[in-house]
């Protein structure tokens, strides 16, 4: 890890913003401990290749202001919250596509023994949330990643009638996308955020070499 202040990567893909917004309260909970919360979002697959190899690339933005990520983004990072929409209960194409660009990562362990959690949101109950959440994990456990999830000591899990599974936050924003974040969804993507950040911070002191 470089010299840069310490950090949790929340990285995501979203089609019309409710991914999005899981994402920024996950923040809230990883700042909430006192740990910074970087927020990074990837391109379109048709602007992927070029976002990648333009000059000043962490410099890109996308339509909400939230800068695209880079390799050393995700290198430097103590910890890893991922998300995505529900597409056909996997993960969007766009984040499987960096994804699928993070070899060199990989091959230098850069990601082993970092926490990680993934979140996910769908416009109906049944949309595939739980295969989708599954999905994000597999690439993260081959980097060698430590997988948190949510534990039924949280009390939303017990009580919530929408989002939110032992696999990680997430959001039902309905058929049109226009449904917000109820309180339980809410309270689930904090908890989930702080519970990553404390994981990170432990993981870090332990200085664990595998």
């Amino acid at each position: 890890m470089n010299q840069t202040s310490p950090y949790v990567l929340v990285l995501y893909y979203s089609n019309h913003g409710v991914t999005q917004s899981m994402a920024y309260a996950i923040a809230k909970g990883i700042e909430s401990t006192g740990m910074a919360a970087r927020v990074r979002t990837v391109p379109e697959i048709s602007r992927a290749s070029v976002a990648a190899e333009a000059s000043g690339a962490e410099a890109d933005v996308d339509d909400t202001n939230d800068r695209y990520c880079t390799m050393d983004d995700l290198k430097d990072c103590m910890g890893l919250a991922l998300g995505s929409p529900t597409h056909f209960g996997n993960m969007a194409a766009p984040l499987k596509y960096f994804l699928d660009n993070t070899v060199t990562l990989w091959l230098g362990g850069n990601l082993q023994n970092k926490p990680a959690c993934v979140f996910t949101t769908s416009g109906s109950t049944h949309g595939g949330q739980e295969t989708t959440l599954l999905s994000m994990m597999m690439p993260l456990i081959h980097h060698g990643m430590m997988m948190i999830g949510l534990p039924y000591s949280e009390p939303a899990l017990k009580r919530t009638v929408r989002g939110g599974s032992p696999y990680g936050a997430s959001h039902i924003s309905g058929m049109l996308h226009d449904q917000p974040i109820c309180d339980d969804e809410l309270e689930l993507a904090i908890a989930q955020g702080r519970r990553l950040a404390i994981s990170a911070e432990a993981l870090a002191q332990a200085n664990w070499k595998g």
